[in-house]
C-alpha cells in the first residue's frame, strides 16, 4: 500500500497537499539504475557546465514558485530563502566555473625516466567520477543543502549522478527543486534520470545500501547520520559517506576582549544564537565568558537582545518538542540559571533564550556534561570561566566542530602579545574553521571555504561548502606506459583540452 508523503504548514501543524508517495525498494532500485545508466553521457565536461548553468536559470526562473512553497514548509521566511536560492544557484554557476577550469581533475605527468634509479615507467594521474551519489537533503536548508544544493551540484560537476532522498519537512519544495534540475538537463541534451528524488525513511536505508551507490553526502543529525555512516561501511563493498552529523560550535572571549567591547560581543551573540530561530547548523551553542565586572556587562547586552527577540516556528513539530523538552532538562541541572529562558512560546512557536553555569561544572564528569551537546533552536551556554586555566579546561572536553570562535581585543588581535596566537592555536585542533571577532553563522561560498571538522561535526576531513567539495566525489587513477593513442584527452602530452597539471614536477597553468 502506498504510503503517502505530505506537505505540512510548520506554523499550524496542518497538511497542505499530498505531494508524492514514499518509494518503495523496487522504486530505489529503478531509480539508482537509471541514474547510472546516465553516466557515460556525463562524460563530457562542457556538458555539465551547461547543465548547471541551465539549472540556475531555471531555478531562477521557478523562483516564486519555489521561495512560496519553501516558506510555506519551513516557515523560514521569505527574506531569508530568497537569499538561500540565490546562494544556491550562485553555488551551481560556481560549480561549472570549476568544470571550465578543470584544476579539480589533479592531472600530472610524471614521463618515462631510465636514468633514475630505479628507473621511472611514464605514470599520468588524473581523477574520475565515482559513480552514483545518494545525497541526503538538510531539514534546515531546504534549497542550499537540499535537492539542488552544494552537495548534488559539486556530485554532477564531477561527472556523477544524483539520487537526493528528500527531507519530509520540505517535500514540495524538493519536487519543484528537481523538476528545475531535470529540465535543465533534457535542454542541454542529458538524460533528465542524472538526478532523480526519492521520498521516505525506509527508502533512504534502500539507498545507502543499493549496490550500485557510490558515495553518499548527508547533512543532519549525529543519530540519524551515524545510523547511515554504519550501514555505508558495513556493506559487502563499504562507501565513503561525507557526513554533517553536529556541531557546539564554542565560542571564546576573552576578558580583555569584554572590558573593550562587552555591550558589542553580546548583542553580536544574540543575533548569532537566534538567527533563523536558532536553526544555523554554525549557531554558537556554547559560549566562554569571564567571570567579573566586564563579563557581567557582556551578560546584561546579551539579555537585552535575546530578551527582545520574537517567538519563531520550528522547522517541525517534532524539533519544536525536541527543543523545548531539551532546555528543560539542562535548566533543571543544579548552578545552572537563565537570564532569559528558551522553550515553549504559542502553540507553534518557541522563545529564544540563553542559559548561564559556571565553568567548573564543564570540567567534571556527570549531568552537566549535557551542555556539551547540541541543542538545536534558539538557545546557547554561556559558562563563566575563571581564569584562562578553566576555560582550557572546558575545552579540552569538547568533540569535533565545525567552527570555533575567538573574541579578542585589539592588542590581543594585533599580536602585540602572544595571548591571541596562544587561543588561536588553541582553537584550531577542534573545528574545521577558526573565526576571530566575528561570528559563526553565515557560511560564504568560496573557493577557500571548509565546512566540515573533526567527528561528530563530520565523518571526514573534506568540506561540503566551497571548490574543495568536488574531490568528495573522484577518485585518482594512474596509467602507466599507456600507449598515447589509448590514453584520455587529459592526459595526451599535446594538452587539447587545455587544463592546469604538473608534467616532470613542474606546474604549468
Amino acid at each position: 500500500m502506498a504510503v503517502p508523503v505530505w506537505s505540512v504548514d510548520p506554523r499550524t501543524g496542518k497538511q497542505r497537499e499530498q505531494v508524492a508517495t514514499e518509494a518503495t525498494a523496487e522504486e530505489v532500485d529503478t531509480a539508482v539504475r537509471a541514474a547510472a545508466a546516465t553516466i557515460p553521457a556525463l562524460a563530457d565536461r562542457a556538458v555539465r557546465a551547461r547543465l548547471l548553468r541551465t539549472a540556475a536559470d531555471l531555478l531562477e526562473e521557478a523562483g516564486p514558485q519555489v521561495l512560496e512553497a519553501a516558506d510555506a514548509e519551513t516557515a523560514l521566511g521569505p527574506g531569508r530563502l530568497t537569499g538561500e536560492l540565490g546562494r544556491t544557484t550562485y553555488q551551481l554557476r560556481a560549480f561549472a566555473d570549476s568544470i571550465d577550469e578543470g584544476a579539480f581533475l589533479d592531472v600530472i605527468i610524471d614521463h618515462a625516466d631510465a636514468s633514475l634509479a630505479p628507473p621511472r615507467p611514464d605514470l599520468r594521474r588524473y581523477k574520475i567520477p565515482l559513480g552514483v551519489v545518494a545525497v541526503y537533503s538538510a531539514s534546515n536548508f531546504p534549497l542550499a543543502f537540499s535537492v539542488p544544493g552544494g552537495d548534488t551540484a559539486s556530485a554532477l560537476a564531477a561527472g556523477n549522478p544524483v539520487v537526493v532522498k528528500a527531507h519530509p519537512d520540505h517535500p514540495a519544495t524538493s519536487e519543484l527543486a528537481a523538476n528545475a534540475l531535470r529540465r535543465a538537463a533534457v535542454q542541454v541534451g542529458l538524460p533528465a534520470d542524472v538526478v532523480s528524488v526519492v521520498h521516505g525513511f525506509q527508502a533512504g536505508i534502500d539507498l545507502i545500501k543499493h549496490p550500485l551507490v557510490s558515495a553518499a553526502g548527508f547533512t543532519g543529525s549525529v543519530r540519524g547520520g551515524r545510523a547511515l555512516f554504519d550501514a555505508a561501511a558495513a556493506r559487502p563493498a563499504p562507501i565513503p559517506f561525507y557526513g554533517e552529523l553536529g556541531s557546539l560550535n564554542p565560542v571564546v572571549i576573552t576578558e580583555a576582549a569584554a572590558e573593550e567591547r562587552a555591550e558589542q560581543i553580546g548583542a553580536g551573540l544574540a543575533g548569532s544564537a537566534t538567527l533563523g530561530v536558532g536553526q544555523f547548523c554554525v549557531k554558537p551553542g556554547l559560549v566562554l565568558a569571564p567571570v567579573g565586572e566586564a563579563g557581567d556587562r557582556l551578560l546584561k547586552s546579551l539579555t537585552t537582545a535575546v530578551a527582545e527577540t520574537g517567538e519563531g516556528v520550528l522547522l517541525d513539530h517534532r524539533m519544536r518538542d525536541a527543543f523545548i523538552a531539551g532546555v528543560r532538562e539542562r535548566a533543571a541541572l543544579p548552578d545552572v540559571e537563565a537570564p532569559v529562558t528558551p522553550g515553549e512560546g504559542g502553540e507553534h512557536s518557541v522563545r529564544a533564550g540563553f542559559l548561564t553555569v559556571p565553568a567548573a561544572r564543564l570540567t567534571e564528569d556527570g549531568p552537566h556534561e549535557l551542555l556539551l551537546e547540541e541543542c538545536f533552536g534558539p538557545v546557547t551556554v554561556v559558562a563563566r570561566y575563571e581564569d584562562d586555566a578553566e576555560a582550557a579546561a572546558v575545552l579540552s572536553r569538547l568533540p569535533g566542530n565545525l567552527t570555533a570562535t575567538l573574541q579578542l581585543s585589539s592588542a590581543e588581535a594585533s599580536g602585540e602579545e602572544g595571548r591571541g596566537t596562544e587561543l588561536l592555536a588553541s582553537l584550531t585542533p577542534l573545528a574545521g574553521r577558526v573565526v576571530v571577532n566575528g561570528w559563526p553563522t553565515g557560511v560564504a561560498v568560496a573557493p577557500a571555504q571548509h565546512h566540515g571538522g573533526p567527528y561528530p561535526a563530520t565523518t571526514t576531513t573534506s568540506t561540503s561548502v566551497g571548490g574543495t567539495a568536488i574531490e568528495r566525489w573522484l577518485r585518482p587513477v594512474v596509467y602507466q606506459d599507456a600507449p598515447p593513442a589509448l590514453l584520455p584527452a587529459e592526459l595526451r602530452d599535446d594538452n587539447p583540452l587545455g587544463l592546469p597539471r604538473r608534467v616532470d614536477g613542474v606546474r604549468e597553468a
